[in-house]
């Protein structure tokens, strides 16, 4: 005769079971590392701003891989038409909202009133940035570079001012994940001050 079965040693079994496997779920898949642009230090060499005054500088747009934390690499020496991602590091938010934050910090550094699209009145100039490439690239097996590409355009109202492309590659430190972050952070600090150095060209304020 079978002896019935104890409902307590069922669940005991289960849950430890279930433990077993997620102590294995959790070996297989360590949670990703995780980079972001670190603090925006002043640099001495950063770019002037000039008479700058007050900018409306509205989000950095681009293309919908970059609405994501993934962390792209491309291997142009194989194929520079496939970009990859990392499989175990991510940013901390997506790039186009780094890049957002970081221009609109350099810029204040360096004298701008930087202002968002809400507080915009008429008349202030408006800047916005449009990311064309923004990858960790291997140009060998050994040699890398962080490579920020962007388009800038000055509007007042409806009216474009000017624009302008600007291209950043900087050299990675380490053939990984966390090299192509350092210089892509760098890349995008350069942006950012020839960005500034730009705008601070155009007189914006006494147009």
């Amino acid at each position: 005769m079978m002896s019935p079965v104890n409902p307590t040693r069922t669940l005991a079994a289960a849950v430890a079971f279930a433990l077993i496997l997620s102590g294995c779920a959790s070996d297989k898949a360590p949670p990703p590392t995780q980079f972001d642009f670190g603090p925006a230090l002043p640099s001495a060499a950063q770019a002037p701003a000039g008479a700058l005054g007050a900018v409306v500088v509205t989000d950095v747009t681009g293309s919908s891989a970059l609405d994501s934390e993934r962390m792209f690499y491309r291997l142009s020496y194989a194929d520079a038409l496939q970009a990859r991602s990392y499989a175990n590091s991510r940013w901390t938010a997506n790039p186009l909202q780094m890049m957002s934050q970081r221009i609109r910090t350099r810029m204040a550094q360096a004298g701008a009133k930087v202002l968002s699209e809400t507080d915009a009145a008429a008349g202030i100039p408006i800047l916005r940035v449009d990311v064309d490439d923004f990858i960790h690239d291997f140009s060998s097996t050994t040699q890398s570079q962080g490579v920020v590409a962007v388009r800038a355009s000055v509007f007042r109202g409806h009216t474009l001012v000017d624009q302008k492309s600007f291209a950043r590659r900087i050299d990675a430190n380490s053939a990984d994940a966390a090299g192509g972050a350092r210089a892509l952070a760098t890349g995008t600090d350069a942006v950012a001050a020839d960005i500034t150095g730009w705008l601070g060209t155009l007189n914006l304020q006494s147009r």
